[in-house]
Protein backbone atom coordinates (compact mmCIF):
# COMPACT_ATOMS: atom_id res chain seq x y z
CA UNK A 1 0.00 0.00 0.00
CA UNK A 2 1.41 3.32 -0.50
CA UNK A 3 0.80 4.83 2.44
CA UNK A 4 3.54 1.82 3.94
CA UNK A 5 6.28 3.70 1.57
CA UNK A 6 9.08 5.07 2.85
CA UNK A 7 8.99 8.91 2.47
CA UNK A 8 12.51 10.60 3.27
CA UNK A 9 12.60 14.12 2.99
CA UNK A 10 15.37 16.03 2.82
CA UNK A 11 14.85 20.30 4.33
CA UNK A 12 16.26 23.04 5.88
CA UNK A 13 14.36 24.99 8.29
CA UNK A 14 15.49 28.51 6.77
CA UNK A 15 13.57 26.79 3.55
CA UNK A 16 9.72 28.22 2.97
CA UNK A 17 9.98 26.27 -0.12
CA UNK A 18 10.56 22.80 2.62
CA UNK A 19 8.09 24.52 4.78
CA UNK A 20 5.66 24.01 1.99
CA UNK A 21 6.15 19.85 1.92
CA UNK A 22 6.05 19.49 5.72
CA UNK A 23 2.60 21.36 5.72
CA UNK A 24 1.56 18.64 3.02
CA UNK A 25 2.81 15.91 4.95
CA UNK A 26 1.16 17.11 7.85
CA UNK A 27 -2.05 17.54 6.53
CA UNK A 28 -1.77 13.83 5.21
CA UNK A 29 -0.63 12.24 8.27
CA UNK A 30 2.50 10.40 6.59
CA UNK A 31 5.20 8.88 8.45
CA UNK A 32 8.19 10.23 7.33
CA UNK A 33 11.39 10.70 7.96
CA UNK A 34 14.06 14.03 7.72
CA UNK A 35 16.99 15.25 7.43
CA UNK A 36 18.44 18.61 7.58
CA UNK A 37 20.71 19.60 4.70
CA UNK A 38 23.37 22.28 5.49
CA UNK A 39 22.53 24.97 2.41
CA UNK A 40 25.89 26.36 3.10
CA UNK A 41 28.02 23.05 3.26
CA UNK A 42 26.22 20.52 1.05
CA UNK A 43 27.20 16.73 1.77
CA UNK A 44 28.97 15.39 -1.19
CA UNK A 45 26.60 12.34 -1.05
CA UNK A 46 23.18 14.76 -1.57
CA UNK A 47 23.81 15.48 -5.52
CA UNK A 48 25.21 12.73 -6.51
CA UNK A 49 22.69 10.06 -4.52
CA UNK A 50 19.28 12.48 -4.13
CA UNK A 51 18.87 15.53 -6.28
CA UNK A 52 21.59 16.50 -9.10
CA UNK A 53 20.65 20.07 -8.35
CA UNK A 54 21.46 20.47 -4.90
CA UNK A 55 18.43 21.40 -4.11
CA UNK A 56 16.02 21.36 -0.87
CA UNK A 57 13.20 19.93 -0.61
CA UNK A 58 13.74 16.86 -1.93
CA UNK A 59 12.27 13.69 -1.27
CA UNK A 60 13.48 9.60 -1.87
CA UNK A 61 9.67 7.54 -1.93
CA UNK A 62 9.64 3.86 -1.84
CA UNK A 63 12.22 1.33 -1.54
CA UNK A 64 13.37 -0.33 1.63
CA UNK A 65 14.29 2.00 5.47
CA UNK A 66 18.22 3.16 4.89
CA UNK A 67 20.00 5.90 6.02
CA UNK A 68 19.28 9.12 4.52
CA UNK A 69 22.91 10.08 3.03
CA UNK A 70 22.69 6.41 1.40
CA UNK A 71 19.20 6.36 -0.17
CA UNK A 72 17.61 2.74 -1.83
CA UNK A 73 18.65 3.16 -5.25
CA UNK A 74 15.14 1.89 -6.42
CA UNK A 75 13.46 4.69 -4.47
CA UNK A 76 11.75 7.11 -6.03
CA UNK A 77 13.78 10.52 -5.84
CA UNK A 78 11.59 13.95 -6.49
CA UNK A 79 12.34 17.57 -6.16
CA UNK A 80 10.87 20.93 -6.31
CA UNK A 81 8.57 22.08 -3.89
CA UNK A 82 5.31 22.20 -6.05
CA UNK A 83 6.28 18.70 -7.78
CA UNK A 84 6.04 17.06 -4.24
CA UNK A 85 2.84 18.49 -3.35
CA UNK A 86 1.27 17.07 -6.55
CA UNK A 87 2.99 13.94 -5.97
CA UNK A 88 1.38 13.93 -2.33
CA UNK A 89 -1.43 14.69 -3.39
CA UNK A 90 -2.27 11.86 -5.73
CA UNK A 91 -0.32 9.15 -2.96
CA UNK A 92 -2.59 10.75 -0.07
CA UNK A 93 -6.02 11.53 -1.61
CA UNK A 94 -7.61 10.93 1.27
CA UNK A 95 -5.74 14.04 2.80
CA UNK A 96 -7.25 16.06 -0.13
CA UNK A 97 -4.33 18.10 -1.34
CA UNK A 98 -6.16 18.97 -4.29
CA UNK A 99 -10.06 18.18 -4.53
CA UNK A 100 -11.59 15.61 -6.73
CA UNK A 101 -13.64 18.21 -8.59
CA UNK A 102 -11.90 18.89 -11.97
CA UNK A 103 -13.23 22.35 -11.83
CA UNK A 104 -12.02 23.01 -8.64
CA UNK A 105 -8.41 21.39 -9.19
CA UNK A 106 -7.86 23.84 -12.14
CA UNK A 107 -8.68 26.70 -9.93
CA UNK A 108 -6.16 25.83 -7.41
CA UNK A 109 -3.40 24.90 -10.10
CA UNK A 110 -4.44 28.33 -11.38
CA UNK A 111 -3.79 30.58 -7.82
CA UNK A 112 -0.07 28.33 -7.16
CA UNK A 113 1.02 29.41 -11.21
CA UNK A 114 -0.12 33.09 -10.48
CA UNK A 115 1.08 33.64 -6.91
CA UNK A 116 4.58 31.52 -7.07
CA UNK A 117 6.75 33.73 -9.23
CA UNK A 118 5.11 36.13 -8.24
CA UNK A 119 5.54 36.23 -4.59
CA UNK A 120 8.75 34.25 -4.28
CA UNK A 121 10.31 37.26 -6.46
CA UNK A 122 8.82 39.99 -3.84
CA UNK A 123 10.22 38.48 -1.04
CA UNK A 124 13.79 38.51 -2.60
CA UNK A 125 13.40 41.62 -3.63
CA UNK A 126 12.45 42.76 -0.28
CA UNK A 127 13.89 40.64 2.00
CA UNK A 128 16.81 39.81 0.62
CA UNK A 129 18.11 42.21 -1.93
CA UNK A 130 16.91 45.69 -1.05
CA UNK A 131 17.00 48.29 -3.28
CA UNK A 132 14.91 51.18 -3.58
CA UNK A 133 11.16 51.11 -4.80
CA UNK A 134 11.44 47.11 -3.33
CA UNK A 135 8.66 47.83 -0.51
CA UNK A 136 6.68 49.00 -3.77
CA UNK A 137 6.93 45.59 -5.43
CA UNK A 138 6.24 43.45 -2.02
CA UNK A 139 3.18 45.56 -1.76
CA UNK A 140 2.03 44.93 -5.15
CA UNK A 141 2.57 41.23 -4.97
CA UNK A 142 0.26 40.63 -1.44
CA UNK A 143 -2.39 42.94 -3.16
CA UNK A 144 -2.44 40.70 -6.30
CA UNK A 145 -2.58 37.61 -4.07
CA UNK A 146 -5.61 39.66 -1.99
CA UNK A 147 -7.36 40.02 -5.14
CA UNK A 148 -7.05 36.26 -6.07
CA UNK A 149 -8.83 35.22 -2.71
CA UNK A 150 -12.54 34.73 -2.33
CA UNK A 151 -14.19 36.86 0.09
CA UNK A 152 -14.19 34.50 2.77
CA UNK A 153 -12.52 31.38 3.48
CA UNK A 154 -9.40 29.70 1.50
CA UNK A 155 -8.24 29.97 -2.24
CA UNK A 156 -10.83 27.71 -3.59
CA UNK A 157 -12.79 27.05 -0.45
CA UNK A 158 -12.01 23.91 0.90
CA UNK A 159 -8.32 23.73 1.87
CA UNK A 160 -5.63 22.69 -0.91
CA UNK A 161 -2.57 22.86 -2.02
CA UNK A 162 -2.89 26.25 -3.20
CA UNK A 163 -3.44 27.45 0.31
CA UNK A 164 0.10 25.55 1.48
CA UNK A 165 1.58 27.01 -1.93
CA UNK A 166 1.77 30.28 0.04
CA UNK A 167 1.00 30.12 3.55
CA UNK A 168 5.01 29.49 4.10
CA UNK A 169 5.76 33.13 2.99
CA UNK A 170 2.11 34.74 4.38
CA UNK A 171 2.76 33.62 8.02
CA UNK A 172 6.49 34.96 7.60
CA UNK A 173 5.55 38.33 6.26
CA UNK A 174 4.04 40.07 9.61
CA UNK A 175 6.54 38.34 12.20
CA UNK A 176 9.65 40.00 9.89
CA UNK A 177 8.08 43.29 9.03
CA UNK A 178 7.40 43.52 12.98
CA UNK A 179 11.04 42.23 13.74
CA UNK A 180 12.67 44.49 11.23
CA UNK A 181 14.37 41.45 9.87
CA UNK A 182 15.52 41.70 6.54
CA UNK A 183 17.95 44.23 4.32
CA UNK A 184 15.61 47.03 3.78
CA UNK A 185 16.68 50.05 5.68
CA UNK A 186 16.13 50.00 9.32
CA UNK A 187 12.61 51.08 10.15
CA UNK A 188 11.08 49.77 6.86
CA UNK A 189 9.65 46.83 8.69
CA UNK A 190 7.17 48.08 10.56
CA UNK A 191 6.22 50.67 8.07
CA UNK A 192 5.35 48.02 5.61
CA UNK A 193 3.42 46.36 8.42
CA UNK A 194 1.68 49.43 9.20
CA UNK A 195 0.30 49.49 5.99
CA UNK A 196 -1.00 45.68 5.64
CA UNK A 197 -2.88 45.91 8.77
CA UNK A 198 -4.85 48.92 7.45
CA UNK A 199 -8.08 48.50 5.89
CA UNK A 200 -6.84 48.23 2.24
CA UNK A 201 -5.37 44.31 3.42
CA UNK A 202 -8.05 43.74 6.20
CA UNK A 203 -8.84 40.38 3.69
CA UNK A 204 -5.41 39.09 3.28
CA UNK A 205 -4.44 39.75 7.17
CA UNK A 206 -7.64 37.42 8.06
CA UNK A 207 -6.56 34.87 5.07
CA UNK A 208 -3.01 34.75 6.98
CA UNK A 209 -4.42 34.38 10.57
CA UNK A 210 -6.60 31.60 9.37
CA UNK A 211 -3.21 30.32 7.81
CA UNK A 212 -1.62 30.31 11.29
CA UNK A 213 -4.11 28.91 12.54
CA UNK A 214 -4.49 25.79 10.41
CA UNK A 215 -3.24 22.80 12.45
CA UNK A 216 -0.48 21.76 9.69
CA UNK A 217 0.73 25.14 9.89
CA UNK A 218 1.04 25.77 13.32
CA UNK A 219 2.99 21.89 14.30
CA UNK A 220 5.40 22.38 11.44
CA UNK A 221 6.42 26.21 12.05
CA UNK A 222 7.50 28.37 15.27
CA UNK A 223 7.35 32.24 15.46
CA UNK A 224 10.03 32.22 17.97
CA UNK A 225 12.11 29.77 16.11
CA UNK A 226 11.92 31.99 12.49
CA UNK A 227 13.20 35.34 14.27
CA UNK A 228 16.32 33.48 15.37
CA UNK A 229 17.33 32.02 12.65
CA UNK A 230 16.36 34.80 10.45
CA UNK A 231 18.63 37.08 12.83
CA UNK A 232 21.70 34.54 12.30
CA UNK A 233 20.47 34.46 7.98
CA UNK A 234 24.02 35.87 6.29
CA UNK A 235 21.60 36.40 3.31
CA UNK A 236 19.62 38.62 5.70
CA UNK A 237 22.26 40.93 6.87
CA UNK A 238 22.40 44.67 6.56
CA UNK A 239 25.39 45.63 5.35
Amino acid sequence: MVEHSQITLYTNPNSAFCHRVEIALAEAQAEYSSFIVDLRNKPSWFAAKVNPLGKVPAITYGGPHTAPEDPAPESAKIAESLVILEFLADIFPEARLLPTDPVLRVQARSFITATDRLLFGAFIAFFFKYTEGADQILLNALEEVQRRLPPTGFVIGEWSNADISVAPLLVRFPILLKHDLGKYPVGEGPKVLEILQGPKFARLMKYIHELEQRPSVRSTWDEAETVELWKKNPYAQRN
